[in-house]
């Protein structure tokens, strides 16, 4: 099996053990809102992103009480950077903004997704 097809394999699984943010989140996502496609649980490299636009060249990562702890925000900027070095960039949200303010949320993730297509 290649790195690639193992990220696949690790992409599907993650995809049917979403937490309840990313389901929340891609409730919406999946509609297709201002017209933009998002992928869910998307391999790329050596990382599988949350969610991900290719039109805008958006990540979007949904960050749970998790991503404040040990090596983990030492991780989350290796893991930035290395989109960022593709063109990519990468927007966090934290899971509780999710799931208290999704229209706030999507809001966010739309205004920036229209500022990274007005950019090409």
């Amino acid at each position: 099996m290649t790195v690639l097809q193992g990220r696949g394999h690790q992409a599907r699984q993650l995809r049917g053990a979403m937490s309840l943010p990313e389901v929340k989140l891609w409730q919406v996502l999946r509609e297709r809102p201002g017209g933009l496609k998002f992928r869910r649980q998307h391999p790329s490299g050596p990382y599988v992103a949350d969610f991900y636009c290719h039109e805008a060249r958006l990540v979007i990562e949904v960050d749970g009480e998790g991503h404040n702890r040990g090596d983990a925000p030492l991780s989350d900027e290796r893991r930035d950077g290395w989109f960022a070095a593709r063109g990519l960039l990468v927007l966090r949200i934290p899971a509780m903004t999710i799931l208290n303010e999704l229209d706030t949320a999507v809001a966010g993730i739309m205004a920036t997704a229209n500022e990274q297509i007005g950019e090409d």
